[in-house]
């Protein structure tokens, strides 16, 4: 049965929703049905809280490094009536917007304050980016305007939601590279999805991006990795050579952060791991042959050079 895939109330950069029902094929051709699930980069988490609403995953560890991303989960899973009284009562307008960014620019906001201000911004921003500019432009003179994407009772909804399994949900505020070195060890069986941040373009999309040394020193921890991963990234030479030993898959997506644009991206996949075909990433859960891949009458296998056109739109 296909999962839902608009479960988090962010909005994020190169989110990954899209790809929730094809790592539910995953999990399910491999039988890890009841692991725990792993997301060292969580962003907005669509992928893990699908998997969890669709008990697919048994627990979900979420990781960001991000302070003001982990405040925002951290008020959903701790403050969540609180936060969603913000939420309803709080103004959708210019004026709040700068009160807003001034409280991400300070040093002294609460996790709650905090993490209200990281959801306002998400929302009402570009592409969800939080140092980005107003949906509609500072006049408000653009075609949407700042609230388009602020829906308050789905938003709520949603946050609702995510309480009610709050007992399973596990939230960190780590580097990755130190949580797969310091928290990951100590899981039970897992199953881990990492979409480190771009290795191209990563300064304009993350408020932590990465050197060329910090994307090969996860590389080298995603080797030791003890059970099954999956890991996308940006399809460039450097990150190719990194991962090379593992078979890949590559295709390109849709983005609409500042402009529109089609980028390529690549998956890698541990070994052992029975990697599913469909015949359109977009509707996962209906298989198809297990000889070929089929989209828009392309048909290649793993490691071709064609590229899959999905869609992975970051504004919902």
């Amino acid at each position: 049965m296909p999962i839902n895939i608009y479960c988090s109330p962010l909005r994020y950069p190169g989110g990954k929703r899209k790809l929730s029902s094809f790592i539910q094929l995953i999990i399910e051709e491999n039988r890890l049905q009841g692991r725990h699930y792993v997301e060292p980069y969580c962003g907005g988490a669509a992928v893990g809280l699908a998997l969890l609403f669709g008990e697919l995953a048994d627990e979900i560890h979420i990781n960001d490094l991000s302070r003001s991303v982990y405040a925002f989960w951290h008020s959903v899973l701790h403050e969540a009536e609180a936060l969603c009284k913000k939420i309803l009562c709080t103004s959708v307008n210019t004026k709040e917007w700068k009160r807003q960014r001034e409280i991400q620019e300070g040093e002294d906001a609460s996790l709650l304050e905090l993490g209200f201000s990281t959801f306002f911004l998400n929302r009402v921003n570009r592409s969800g980016i939080l140092k980005g500019g107003l949906i509609g432009g500072k006049k408000q003179d653009g075609a949407w305007k700042l609230d388009a994407r602020f829906n308050r009772e789905d938003l709520v909804r949603r946050i609702r939601k995510i309480v009610r399994y709050s007992d399973r949900i596990h939230i960190y505020n780590m580097d990755a590279s130190a949580f797969l070195s310091d928290v990951y060890p100590d899981l039970p069986p897992t199953f881990t999805y990492l979409d480190p941040p771009y290795y191209t373009k990563g300064d304009a999309l993350y408020a932590n991006w990465y050197e060329d040394d910090d994307h090969k020193m996860v590389a080298a921890q995603v080797r030791e990795l003890e059970h099954e991963w999956l890991v996308s990234y940006d399809c460039v030479p450097r990150i190719i050579q990194l991962y090379h030993p593992y078979r890949s898959l590559r295709y390109s997506v849709s983005y609409s952060a500042h402009r529109r644009f089609r980028g390529r991206e690549i998956m890698f996949f541990s070994e052992g791991l029975t990697v599913p075909f469909v015949e359109d990433w977009r509707s996962a859960p209906e298989r198809a042959s297990k000889q070929h891949w089929k989209v828009g009458g392309i048909r290649f296998s793993m490691g071709g050079e064609a590229q899959v056109p999905i869609c992975v739109h970051n504004d919902t």
